[in-house]
């Protein structure tokens, strides 16, 4: 059902719209693949693919350095790596305007930070189960240091809700460190690692406290992102 879906526009009731473009998307993919990000970095490393579920609902929970985060993930998780498109929660302002409109065409769909509603929590529940491949940003935002940032519940509550309400579906969640050999924004040669980490499945968290269940997620969630935001050898 995902790879159906992942090839038509999806509305839920508040309007909000995500589609992955038929020609568009390939066509972005193999200019970053083989253009943009060869050019721009010097070198990518990817760790870990093994672990990203090729079936069912799945979240990748990234860290959060760069604008190049989203890219990078599709890079290494997207429809080259997996055979999957992925759809991105994003700001608001990013599904503005021209840059909006490949934003939408690309799997983005917006949240209002500064008036934030359900429907972006609903619509991103949806998209969990019609068995999509989800990114949400755990901490939130861009952070401009190396190190972790607060990881919000905002992960968690999203794939519990979506267990909670379909009783035959599993959410994978995935903790994935994007880490730069320099700080952002990261320069032009910079080196970046990739480091996918083992699924968590929510449904093993599903407990009588739905605030119990997502405060022990996003804990595990921490740390598992924890012990991949490393920095590599070669920069100790």
């Amino acid at each position: 059902m995902g790879e159906l879906m992942s090839n038509a526009s999806e509305t839920d009731a508040m309007g909000i719209e995500s589609e992955v473009s038929p020609w568009l998307t390939p066509l972005a993919y193999w200019l970053f693949y083989y253009l943009v990000l060869p050019l721009f970095f010097g070198r990518i490393e990817i760790n870990g693919q093994e672990h990203l579920p090729r079936v069912g609902a799945v979240i990748l929970a990234p860290t959060h350095r760069s604008r190049w985060d989203p890219i990078l993930l599709g890079y290494a998780a997207g429809r080259r790596a997996t055979g999957r498109d992925l759809r991105y929660m994003v700001l608001l302002s990013q599904t503005q305007g021209i840059q909006g409109w490949f934003v939408r065409r690309l799997g983005g769909f917006p949240i209002d930070r500064t008036r934030p509603t359900t429907s972006s929590i609903r619509y991103s529940v949806e998209l969990l189960q019609r068995e999509n491949v989800l990114v949400l940003f755990p901490e939130g935002h861009i952070i401009s240091h190396k190190e972790m940032g607060e990881i919000q519940p905002g992960v968690a509550r999203i794939a519990l809700q979506a267990v909670s309400h379909q009783s035959n579906l599993t959410v994978n969640i995935v903790p994935v460190s994007i880490y730069y050999q320099h700080s952002a924004p990261p320069p032009m040669g910079c080196k970046v690692w990739v480091n996918i980490g083992s699924p968590l499945n929510a449904r093993e968290y599903q407990e009588d406290s739905i605030k119990k269940a997502t405060r022990h997620l996003t804990t595990d969630l921490k740390e598992a992102l924890q012990a991949l935001h490393q920095p590599p050898s070669e920069l100790l």
